[in-house]
């Protein structure tokens, strides 16, 4: 029954986008199969509304603030969360459960593929927001420990493989120089780009800059959230991204890069500037930095295609 719908499913997504790129329709297709699944919840979530949902998840970390933290806070909400399974160090994302399990050592990317239990688990042109809710992360986590003489200006920079590729959108060292030096008198930047050490890795290998140590010698003025965790952890921090939540929430400007940085600094307002390639990535063609992205928390996105684009949006914006 289920190869069935999907082939229907997808016939539809062709005559209802033609213009579509073909390899895009499946991502609509699995998003239309998303939906139809939580048909059969209704009566739970609609009538009963008793504690039944068990969310588990260990794909993608994009995905997972994108798709499952919203459904599983909409659950909350409802009053029909149960239980939620993540990997380590996802207690503090998921504070508003009752019962949250860190049991993944590891994220596998293709296990995102097998959800389609949460209404949006993918690309889509055709989002649901019918069990979708903000999570409520900067009101939650603001706090009166890393709050500095100047407003807080978060470079979020990554140097990973990507499809399988070299590094495609991050910040390299003369990028970093131009921005200390154009924001850096009004702004207390805080540079986080998180080591294997720091955070659960999937399968973008983590790749070496040598900008931490640079940016020490040629800009001690900036703050470096590496030794934020060195100074903070265990006593104030659980972990590094209890870290990340708790700086975040006091920060209302970001740049970010593709992926899972840009949509952690989507989910706490003010601006985000986000560095995207528009040659790679699928979120270009369904616009969703237009359409999702401002949804995780009413942030306002600003698209950069290159390093250019993001030091003409600081000069605008900040």
């Amino acid at each position: 029954m289920q190869k069935l719908l999907l082939k229907s499913l997808y016939v539809v997504a062709r005559l209802k986008y033609p213009k579509l790129p073909h390899d895009l329709w499946y991502f609509v297709r699995d998003n239309y199969y998303c939906k139809l699944v939580q048909g059969r919840y209704v009566v739970r979530d609609y009538v009963l509304k008793k504690k039944y949902k068990v969310i588990s998840y260990h794909g993608e970390f994009d995905q997972e603030l994108r798709y499952v933290l919203p459904f599983a806070y909409w659950h909350h909400l409802n009053g029909t969360l149960r239980k939620t399974i993540s990997t380590r160090q996802t207690k503090e994302f998921y504070f508003f459960s009752e019962d949250h399990e860190e049991r993944f050592e590891k994220r596998v990317w293709t296990e995102s593929y097998a959800h389609y239990d949460v209404p949006n688990m993918t690309h889509s042109n055709s989002y649901s927001f019918r069990k979708w809710a903000q999570v409520p992360y900067k009101t939650h986590f603001k706090n009166d420990v890393f709050v500095f003489d100047k407003p807080i200006l978060i470079i979020a920079n990554k140097y990973n493989i990507e499809w399988d590729q070299p590094p495609i959108n991050f910040l390299d060292i003369p990028t970093l120089d131009r921005i200390i030096k154009q924001v850096g008198a009004s702004y207390q930047i805080v540079y986080n780009r998180p080591l294997p050490t720091h955070i659960v890795q999937d399968n973008s290998e983590t790749m070496v800059l040598n900008e931490h140590a640079w940016l020490r010698e040629n800009h001690p003025e900036v703050v470096l959230m590496d030794d934020l965790f060195a100074q903070y952890h265990p006593a104030t921090v659980a972990n590094y991204n209890h870290l990340q939540l708790m700086v975040y929430a006091n920060c209302n400007h970001f740049i970010s890069m593709h992926g899972g940085t840009a949509a952690l600094a989507s989910c706490f307002g003010g601006t985000n500037i986000i560095l995207s390639n528009t040659a790679w990535g699928k979120e270009h063609p369904f616009n969703e930095y237009q359409t999702l992205f401002p949804k995780l928390s009413g942030a306002k996105i600003l698209h950069a295609k290159d390093r250019e684009e993001v030091l003409t949006h600081l000069a605008t914006n900040y």
